[in-house]
Parts: structure tokens; C-alpha cells; sequence
């Protein structure tokens, strides 16, 4: 009990906070870069508990499995090394697929080639198992996979392109911010990630424009 406690201890000292603004896993998993069009973006994948953090946070991992991933990074460290660099290849054509098709563009072909690999393994490992309600999707070797995290990314990713939403997919409009979300407003009118913070900053660049005009 007090490994798992300890584990469960470090898991939560490496715990950074994450927005979930975007509506959907795959995008919440694209905002996980911040001032994407600055000069020096901010990354918060930068090792493997950010992953499993991020995992934690999104609601695709309980916490058993996040103790039980963290204890794999000890076994394998090498290899724990390399995923966040093949999740952040993946996020990052994420990104250009659905800004392109936020911009009613066709995406690049290697971004969805970089996308059908990652949904080719994700759904590799899906079955279908009894549950108490009847029957129900479960990942099967997830336990001891690193690679575990994206999986349900490349599913939202697949389901998201092949559904109706994706007319709803908006880039957000503060300079330098290019974050993804799911717009839901009734009328489509959404226009920022998070009107407290991207909302807010345009505005008062507008307020001070207007008013500075005045003088």
C-alpha cells in the first residue's frame, strides 16, 4: 500500500495543470502547446509524467492506471523517454489536419498519414468486453503500454474527421494563441479558446485602439 501511495505521491508532484477548453480529447491534446505562433511557445509535454498527467486530467486514465504507467517509466526508462516526442509528432499534425479543416483547407498528406498510423494502433487494441450494463469498449494490453495515453486521441481524432462536428471545429482568433475548440454556441459565433483569458486580452486591445483613436 505505501508504494502505491508513494507512486500515486509522485504522480501528483509532477501534476501540472491543463486546459480543457478545446470540447474533445484530440484537441484538448493539440492546446497542450500554449502561444503556438510565438517566437517561444510553451511546452508542457516535455517528459512522460506530463503525459500521464495530462491523461489523468482529460479523464483517460484513472488512477490506477497512471500508477501503473509511471511504475512502467522505472522498468523502461529509455523507452519512456521517446514516447512524448511521438505524442508531440502526433499533435502536431493534429493541429495542421484540423486547422485545415478549420480553414476549409485539405490537410497535408503526411499529417494524415502521421494520423492514420496512430488510429491503425489505437484501434488495434480495442475489444469489445462484458460489462455490468451488457457490453462495451476497453483497451486490452494497456496496462504495461506507454504508449497507452494517445490511444483514445486517435480515436476522438478519427471519430471527430468523420463526423458532422468537424464544420464546428474553430481555430481561436487571439494573435498568437492558434488553440482549437469545438464550437457549440447555438448561433456558431464562438470566436476564442476562453473568453476570460484570449477573449478578454482581445478586447482590451480594442477598448485601447478605440480609445486611443479618440485622443
Amino acid at each position: 500500500m505505501d508504494g502505491m501511495q508513494g507512486e500515486m505521491d509522485e504522480v501528483e508532484r509532477q501534476q501540472s495543470d491543463f486546459d480543457f477548453s478545446g470540447g474533445l480529447p484530440c484537441l484538448d491534446f493539440v492546446n497542450t502547446l500554449s502561444g503556438r505562433l510565438k517566437d517561444r511557445p510553451r511546452e508542457r509535454l516535455r517528459v512522460y509524467a506530463d503525459l500521464v498527467s495530462w491523461g489523468r486530467q482529460a479523464a483517460l486514465l484513472t488512477d490506477l492506471e497512471a500508477q501503473r504507467l509511471t511504475r512502467e517509466t522505472r522498468r523502461r526508462p529509455a523507452q519512456a523517454a521517446t514516447v512524448p516526442e511521438r505524442a508531440i509528432g502526433l499533435r502536431e499534425a493534429l493541429y495542421r489536419v484540423f486547422a485545415a479543416a478549420a480553414r476549409g483547407r485539405q490537410p497535408p498528406e503526411a499529417d494524415l498519414a502521421t494520423l492514420n498510423g496512430a488510429v491503425a494502433e489505437a484501434l488495434s487494441r480495442l475489444r469489445i468486453v462484458p460489462t455490468d450494463n451488457g457490453f462495451g469498449w476497453d483497451w486490452i494490453g494497456h496496462e504495461e503500454a506507454l504508449e497507452r495515453v494517445v490511444w483514445p486521441v486517435a480515436r476522438s481524432a478519427a471519430e471527430l474527421l468523420t463526423s458532422g462536428e468537424l464544420a464546428r471545429v474553430r481555430e481561436c482568433a487571439e494573435t498568437n494563441c492558434a488553440w482549437l475548440f469545438l464550437d457549440t454556441s447555438r448561433n456558431r459565433s464562438r470566436q476564442w479558446c476562453d473568453m476570460r483569458a484570449c477573449g478578454n486580452r482581445a478586447k482590451a486591445r480594442r477598448h485601447y485602439a478605440r480609445t486611443k483613436s479618440i485622443r
